[in-house]
């Protein structure tokens, strides 16, 4: 049996037990040591195993974590192109066409690219510029591009973060330069680097301008924060005064620029150029096919959604005048009426979601039975109620509360699946493999979304309209003979 060793104290007891074996094994010299002696090296064994435990990671180390290969890319590009096919065949004209395809052929020559893009990124005066001038006329390494980017978290605009976030991924690598210790708003930014597969470096840049125990409380809060993968640099190194004593008694003092001190940089930096170089490239390919594919998907789901509106727009109504026509619960009218299976029906084909009418059933049941326990539907009833009450001719029209819950409990229903299915894989045939956890969070969302008053007295005005025109007419002649 195989036993791992991760408590200190674990290791901390049975090293003793093992001393005092040893103790015993050579009780002549150890006779000679004593207590002091014991403890110096306990403490020291101690110390190299937590050091060995909380070590630093390497670069190299973390690349070596990111699984990928080249099929693993193809694997990515070929899904790209299938979903820009897809928008293709659904709207051949689509503006966005060209661009995408000339995108999707660009990934494939990214495959075999030899050279590395690396971002030199972090905020204002963190020394970029003076890193990358200093890394040129350093680091020994053919097909190496350093790209400067805008200084992050300044106010939005032309160079906000996301426009420079942007910049980043597309490169193969990053160094993230900071002169002192992370502020929160630069670790959530190392955090969205890591969440996108985004192989990068945290150079702690200008650690000359701190004292000695600064600078190592910064670099060790540093890495224990990043997990390693951390560098200590000073690419221009503030000026010393040097000072010369002549025989004749005089003194001469000056100014001298001390050398960079990059080397751990250049070191541990050049080793992965030297050995990553393939990896690199093909992890930044893989993230641009998954950028591709998401702008692709977007510009698909925007014309799935054109046609979807006017669908659940018509049926909406259907059900609104079903409702008033033979008031029931509105439960019913959304677990079990053939309106709303025939639009859940109806959106699946639009998104290439084939849903039988016995399937369609259960996802409309499914539906209702979530509003229900979400509270929607009494939530719906009463606002919508509470808007009716100020018209006191509609209030009291029977059935019409019914009927506009239906209409609007009919909406959200098919507003929430339009979103469901747009998160969906594209031209995947998900049947009834319903997630309900995400179909609950959509049913919410898309209930908040159409909560405000603004929108419920309009959705209102358009129900009472349709459900009882003649009150319009009336309203309509009451307001010209107040006019007149």
């Amino acid at each position: 049996m195989v036993v791992k060793l991760q408590r200190p104290i674990l290791v901390g007891g049975l090293g003793l037990s093992f001393s005092l074996w040893m103790l015993q094994s050579w009780h002549h010299s150890i006779m000679q040591v004593g207590e002091f002696g014991l403890l110096s090296a306990l403490a020291v064994g101690g110390g190299l195993w937590l050091f060995q435990q909380n070590r630093p990671k390497h670069g190299l180390e973390q690349l070596d974590s990111m699984l990928v290969d080249r099929a693993t890319v193809e694997s990515a590009i070929v899904k790209a192109e299938a979903v820009i096919n897809q928008l293709a065949q659904e709207a051949e004209n689509h503006r966005a066409l060209e661009t995408l395809r000339e995108q999707v052929a660009q990934l494939w020559w990214e495959l075999d690219r030899q050279e590395i893009k690396v971002a030199v990124t972090g905020g204002k005066s963190v020394g970029k510029s003076t890193l990358i001038q200093v890394l040129a006329k350093n680091l020994q390494t053919e097909n190496l591009s350093l790209q400067q980017t805008a200084p992050l978290f300044r106010e939005a605009g032309e160079n906000s973060d996301a426009a420079v976030l942007a910049q980043v991924t597309k490169s193969d690598f990053v160094l993230f330069l900071t002169n002192g210790d992370l502020t929160d708003t630069e670790f959530q930014t190392l955090q969205q680097l890591k969440a996108a597969n985004q192989p990068a470096m945290l150079v702690f840049n200008k650690q000359d301008q701190y004292l000695a125990d600064e600078r190592s409380s910064i670099l060790l809060s540093l890495q224990q924060r990043m997990q390693g993968n951390v560098v200590a640099t000073a690419a221009s190194p503030i000026p010393v005064k040097v000072r010369k004593h002549e025989a004749d008694g005089s003194v001469q003092e000056w100014m001298e620029q001390p050398a960079p001190d990059i080397q751990q940089l250049t070191q541990q930096f050049g080793e992965i150029l030297a050995q990553q170089k393939q990896r690199l490239v093909w992890l930044t390919t893989i993230r641009k096919a998954g950028l591709l594919k998401a702008e692709a998907k977007n510009s698909l789901n925007g014309i799935r959604c054109d046609r979807a509106t006017p669908i659940i727009e018509q049926y909406q109504w259907i059900a609104a005048a079903a409702a008033f026509a033979n008031p029931v619960p509105a439960l019913d009218i959304l677990a079990t009426a053939a309106i709303n299976a025939q639009m859940v029906m109806d959106l699946g084909k639009i998104y290439q979601q084939k849903f039988s009418l016995e399937q369609a059933q259960t996802v409309a049941g499914t539906m209702g039975s979530l509003m229900l326990k979400l509270g929607l539907i009494e939530l719906s009833t009463k606002a919508i109620g509470t808007v009716l009450k100020s018209n006191a001719v509609t209030f009291v029209a029977g059935g019409l509360v019914q009927g506009v819950s239906a209409a609007y409990l009919t909406r959200v229903a098919g507003l929430s699946l339009v979103e469901y299915l747009q998160q969906q894989e594209i031209a995947v045939d998900s049947g009834t493999n319903l997630n309900l956890e995400k179909l609950r969070e959509t049913l919410q969302k898309v209930f908040g979304q159409n909560q405000q008053i603004s929108f419920l007295q309009g959705f209102v005005k358009q129900g009472v309209k349709r459900l009882l025109p003649e009150v319009q007419q009336v309203e309509t002649v009451g307001v010209q003979n107040v006019v007149g």
